[in-house]
């Protein structure tokens, strides 16, 4: 014997709103918000780390001109940023910062460039 289950217009609409609103939620959810760009300068980078939103990409390069690899990020701190403070972009995108080790001084020529 086959079940045949009967459903009134009511709750017919009742169903169809509720696959739209969810529907709706996750398109809200694929597009990327926009964002304005912290100001980074001078925090150290575990900071940074913590700080940005998780879904943000982030490229760290030693700007001392020793090309040297960062192992503990509490240990360095941001001279450099790009995008400019303020700058409005995605929760997704890129933000790329020079370092330093805590207790040097920002080389002269980052210093005036300040990207």
């Amino acid at each position: 014997m086959r079940r045949v289950t009967v459903l009134g217009a009511g709750a017919l609409l009742a169903l169809a709103a509720v696959a739209v609103s969810s529907a709706e939620s996750l398109a809200a959810t694929d597009t990327p918000e926009e964002q304005a760009t912290p100001d980074l300068l001078g925090q150290g980078l575990w900071r940074v780390f913590t700080g940005l939103d998780p879904r943000t990409r982030l490229d760290v390069h030693d700007v001392a001109g020793a090309d040297r690899r960062v192992l503990w990020p509490p240990h360095w701190r941001v001279c450099t940023q790009h995008p400019a403070p303020g700058t409005p972009r995605q929760a997704r995108g890129r933000v790329v910062v020079g370092v330093v080790k805590k207790g040097e001084t920002c080389p002269a020529r980052v210093t005036a460039a300040r990207r």
